[in-house]
């Protein structure tokens, strides 16, 4: 891609926005009040608001590869606090999508270099369930299966947060697990339990 396409493309949807709404950056620039926080895969092939069809505003995003919320990483932790504490979101959405190119490397053999910590937080969870993955026999029914349960696990790191806790108990904040199908552009809600977690996790992670 030429880069100084981006600038022309840039240009025409300031036009587009403008052709809209004179206003529409000046609204823009007032601050943000987003319902939303999603938490997903930086892989290019998938783009947040895009895929949920939300405007500029209406979701805060972080993306990292694979959609990881380990509580160690002060990107994702500093993501979570902010948008749950200051901004007040309602939602805090992890979603996956099927053949993620870092739980494939998960569940391969090779040495990664400095991917190889962060690919640990998936092959952990490859651990606690590796009597169910192992069980399936199909590779990509398997490699699918991951994906859904990565992100069942990152939806319990993010209630395992004290900003979280305190949300879902003074506001009801929900959590929610979802996999984008890249084979048919849909968005799968894998019905995550907010309250059935916090009450598994209570006893050991309750922070508030």
């Amino acid at each position: 891609m030429d880069i100084k396409k981006i600038f022309e493309n840039n240009a025409t949807w300031v036009n587009e926005k403008l052709g809209k709404d004179e206003n529409y950056f000046k609204n823009l620039s007032k601050g943000q009040s987003p319902d939303i926080l999603y938490i997903g895969c930086a892989d290019s092939r998938v783009t947040a608001e895009e895929l949920m069809g939300v405007s500029p505003g209406e979701a805060f995003v972080h993306r990292n590869i694979a959609n990881m919320v380990p509580n160690t990483d002060l990107s994702s932790m500093s993501v979570i606090e902010y948008a749950v504490g200051h901004l007040k979101v309602k939602h805090v959405v992890v979603c996956g999508h099927y053949y993620c190119g870092g739980v494939k490397a998960a569940m391969e053999s090779k040495d990664l270099g400095v991917l190889n910590p962060w690919l640990r937080n998936i092959r952990d969870v490859y651990r606690i369930y590796n009597d169910e993955l192992n069980n399936i026999n199909d590779e990509e029914a398997r490699y699918k299966r991951l994906v859904e349960l990565n992100v069942y696990e990152q939806c319990v790191n993010v209630l395992k947060t004290a900003v979280v806790q305190k949300a879902f108990r003074e506001r009801g904040v929900s959590v929610h697990g979802w996999v984008f199908d890249i084979h048919t552009g849909k968005l799968i809600d894998l019905a995550v339990n907010t309250q059935k977690i916090v009450d598994s996790v209570r006893e050991i992670y309750h922070l508030e």
